[in-house]
């Protein structure tokens, strides 16, 4: 049946006239419930593209671990750390020389004085790096032959996934597992003489450490007693190497999925571009992130709430009106000038604070670097203050004041009637303002990349609360730094979106407990 035209004009006029005949109510539950909806849709396709992009990364990683220890570089990686931790040993003498020569250049001396000075330590430290360089020639050739063997074999798959390739150097499955398999066997042949110039180093080095250069001045002294006892803890953990380098077994060399998931998760190495091997690992970026929340929410909670209770019960309006759109208009400050400000003065104050004499009780002054996660931190904490201010505001503003009627009416004081009833009334409020607080700042990124000092490394926490002061990297720090310089579809892109997909995850975790936090104190109070 066809409809005519003066049918469909009918129909069309009526459902205009129905929509303009709609109430305001009707109107207005339109308007919410499609925008509602929109919100609903771009964040599944947020979620979307976030799981899709960093879906792909742990096949990717697994199958380059497996590359990693198919072609021995795991067993090269003993020999290797034995080697690094050495040079970071020397470092630390190195650092004992140049502190003692800026002292001296500080006294006064002239070039020849100082130099005459410190050429004890400089002998010193060259016979320190004399000392391992057997032990390092070995561990190079080792090196060589696991990288080009890993090499060879990347550059064989390349060429085999590319359909336009016509040369005649790809290898097959069992070619690549055979030249793999010669390559571990030739590795494990050469433990013997690494085990032999581990000795003679072990025995180079205790003689040297027995017999270390006399330093007169007071605080290099310290330092120098630091550097001996680490050398000390190293020279007997030598033995530890061949020991490893003995129960090696070439034949396991499998990688399972969930070997990268845990290596991802829980790993404490995030190298990228490395000419050795990439290594994937969320711990340093996940404890920068939260040292630096931790440190944000020690100085934004206690200066937010207690704000809030201040202004709302008992500052007078004249303070109210002055005080309150001055916390909130800290919100309105673009995040990159507090970063500004962070480099320009605050880093810069606390070191030069940290360099006075009258500091030097503090056991971890004078600080050597101004971007740290002391000062990230500390203006993270400005940055949240608005967010936990206004909130806990709110949560005290729902307290009925039939309850601090009550109160009064019984005798207590307005102190008394704040801390005993009105706080403890409104803590299911306050506790969510500091939940999403810290939601707030582990989510900042401009001042995090600006002012943490961006070092990759966990954080030493047997530095007691000199660990406060140390650079760090966090996890939304990575993101803005190095998703510009990877390629699109490469492990390293795929990485980054699963440290974003480890910040949603929390982020839904810190929802999550704000709302169970909520509805248990809900349910004490019914």
């Amino acid at each position: 049946m066809k409809t005519s035209k003066f049918d469909a004009a009918a129909l069309k006029g009526a459902g205009r006239k129905k929509f303009l005949g709609m109430s305001m109510d009707q109107y207005m539950r339109y308007l919410f419930g499609g925008n509602a909806l929109v919100a609903l849709i771009v964040l599944g396709l947020i979620t979307f593209f976030l799981f899709r992009e960093g879906a792909e990364f742990f096949p990717k990683y697994q199958k380059d671990l497996a590359l990693f220890k198919a072609s021995g570089m795991d067993y090269v990686q003993i020999m290797r750390t034995e080697v690094d931790r050495y040079a970071e040993l020397t470092r630390k003498l190195n650092e004992v020389n140049t502190e003692l020569s800026k002292q001296y250049y500080a006294q006064g001396l002239e070039f020849e004085e100082v130099n005459a000075k410190v050429t004890p330590i400089r002998d010193y430290y060259a016979e320190m790096k004399e000392a391992v360089i057997p032990l390092r020639d070995i561990t190079r050739e080792a090196e060589n032959l696991a990288r080009d063997t890993k090499e060879m074999v990347v550059v064989s798959r390349t060429n085999a996934s590319n359909p336009s390739y016509q040369g005649g150097d790809v290898l097959s499955v069992e070619e690549e597992n055979q030249v793999m398999a010669e390559a571990r066997e030739t590795l494990v042949g050469m433990a013997p003489e690494f085990t032999a110039a581990n000795e003679v180093f072990s025995r180079n080095l205790e003689k040297l450490l027995a017999r270390p250069p006399v330093v007169q001045d007071e605080d290099a002294q310290k330092n120098m007693e630091a550097f001996l006892a680490a050398g000390e803890e190293f020279q007997a953990s030598l033995s530890l190497t061949s020991g490893k380098l003995e129960a090696y077994d070439p034949e396991k060399s499998s990688v399972n999925l969930g070997t990268a998931v845990f290596g991802f998760l829980f790993g404490t190495q995030w190298i990228t571009n490395s000419s050795w091997q990439d290594f994937y690992g969320m711990m340093p970026l996940l404890t920068g992130s939260l040292l630096v929340t931790g440190i944000a929410l020690a100085f934004s909670v206690p200066l937010g709430v207690c704000a809030a209770i201040y202004i709302n019960q008992f500052a007078s309006s004249r303070e109210q009106n002055l005080i309150k759109p001055y916390i909130e208009f800290i919100s309105a400050i673009p995040s990159v000038v507090i970063g500004f400000f962070g480099i320009a003065v605050f880093g810069t104050f606390i070191r030069w604070l940290s360099q006075q004499m009258w500091m030097d009780w503090v056991p971890f002054f004078p600080l050597d670097q101004r971007l740290n996660a002391f000062t990230a931190g500390g203006l993270l904490a400005l940055m949240a203050v608005p967010t936990i201010f206004t909130l806990s505001e709110d949560a005290i503003n729902n307290v009925p004041k039939a309850f601090k009627e009550a109160s009064v009416a019984m005798g207590a004081t307005r102190f008394q009637t704040v801390v005993r009833i009105i706080v403890p009334t409104a803590i299911s409020g306050i506790i969510s303002a500091v939940l999403l607080g810290f939601g707030r700042v582990i989510g900042e990124t401009m001042v995090v990349l600006l002012c943490a000092g961006n070092r990759i490394a966990i954080p030493q926490i047997t530095e007691g609360l000199g660990v406060v002061f140390e650079p760090v990297h966090t996890m939304t720090g990575i993101i803005a730094q190095e998703m510009g310089e990877v390629t699109p579809g490469g492990i390293h892109y795929r990485a980054l979106f699963c440290v974003g997909i480890v910040l949603f995850f929390l982020a839904l975790l810190i929802n999550y407990s704000a709302q169970v936090i909520v509805r248990k104190y809900k349910i004490s109070a019914g």
